[in-house]
């Protein structure tokens, strides 16, 4: 390993960095152009993209829908964080952080913004009394683990995911380095799931909506190519939840929502009703 780098006194940037993201990359925050945000005709606006923590908030919706929520119904438009979408005024407007997701709740008086995935997850399950328990100690198991994931993600996304699949170059110790920590986080997983059927106990809630779009895809093979690297196979009970939760309908049907990558039967850019996911997944062979 190479150790002829030495940090600057004062940092300046690169704009010859490289990477996947280098072109949006930049240490300020706010908004870059005008440009107002596109508007349905339900209540809840979601602007988002079908990354892990896009797909949270869709699949929370379409679980609700699934349980007759009607007041649940949403527009989802995308945002193409790679040409830097998330930085128009109407934009940054609903989330100053400038990142996926966001939404607007015009169903009061006052729209209320949401930004953040797991401030999201919350909101709507207690707006609509679901996926969230009352009893407070299970209330609190599921909040251990949603806090869990919020803070965990960061590494394997990041970290392990900005290493191993899209720095322009392959660096060993970041690799080893996340790479241990991702493989500690789903030996974690692996255990609690050991004895409980979910993520939180015997009921299905938002923690594991949360988690199973990082973990569960990296489970499946979705996830940075990676499954084989990281043995995900000898993780036998986080297997089993995996695939548990990707059977469920609604998960299926959320998943999709605001993606614009894949088979054709895996994309739709945006959603407006049941209908527009029914048609994508009508494609699938």
């Amino acid at each position: 390993m190479s150790n002829d780098y030495t940090p600057a006194k004062v940092w300046t940037m690169d704009n010859d960095n490289g990477g996947k993201f280098a072109n949006i990359n930049r240490p300020d925050s706010g908004a870059r152009y005008q440009q107002a945000l596109s508007v349905g005709e339900h209540s809840l606006q979601l602007h988002s993209l079908a990354t892990p923590n896009g797909q949270k908030v869709t699949i929370l919706l379409e679980e609700l829908l699934k349980k007759g929520v009607t007041e649940a119904e949403y527009d989802a438009f995308s945002v193409s964080i790679m040409e830097g979408e998330q930085f128009s005024s109407g934009f940054v407007a609903i989330n100053p952080n400038s990142k996926i997701p966001a939404l607007v709740d015009n169903s009061g008086d006052t729209p209320i913004r949401i930004f953040e995935s797991g401030s999201i997850l919350v909101y709507l399950a207690e707006k609509f009394g679901h996926f969230i328990p009352s009893d407070i100690a299970k209330r609190t198991e599921t909040m251990n683990w949603l806090f869990w994931l919020q803070g965990a993600a960061p590494y394997l996304g990041g970290g392990f995911g900005h290493f191993y699949a899209y720095a322009p170059e392959k660096f060993e110790y970041p690799i080893n380095r996340f790479t241990m920590e991702t493989k500690r986080q789903l030996d974690v997983l692996d255990k609690q799931l050991a004895n409980n059927e979910y993520i939180s106990g015997d009921e299905y809630t938002i923690a594991d909506m949360a988690i199973w779009p990082w973990y569960g895809n990296l489970m499946l093979g979705n996830l940075y190519d990676a499954a084989e690297f990281l043995d995900v196979c000898s993780y036998t009970h986080l297997q089993r939840w995996a695939k548990q939760i990707a059977a469920r309908s609604a998960v299926k049907r959320g998943e999709i929502v605001n993606r614009t990558w894949g088979e054709e039967w895996q994309q739709l850019a945006e959603r407006h009703s049941a209908a527009d996911i029914d048609a994508v997944l009508n494609k699938q062979p």
